[in-house]
């Protein structure tokens, strides 16, 4: 058994950030999920929120590790 942690680039500001490879919120970009950091999601949701559009509410472990078990 093995614990998992990925980390990238995130796609809207382009900070090295880790995170949960299954449920980390992303966005496509050129038909790849590309991974969005958690400053990211809370500087976009009072936008979204203002347009009528629901706010992004990452899963609670969304920034940590997952069981290698949980990868596709």
């Amino acid at each position: 058994m093995g614990f998992v942690t990925a980390s990238a680039a995130c796609a809207g500001c382009g900070q090295l950030f880790t995170f949960n490879p299954v449920r980390v919120p992303s966005i496509r970009i050129g038909g790849e999920r590309q991974p969005i950091c958690r400053n990211c999601i809370e500087r976009v949701n009072p936008i979204r929120m203002r347009n009528g559009l629901d706010p992004i509410v990452p899963e609670p472990d969304a920034y940590t590790g997952c069981d290698e078990a949980e990868l596709p």
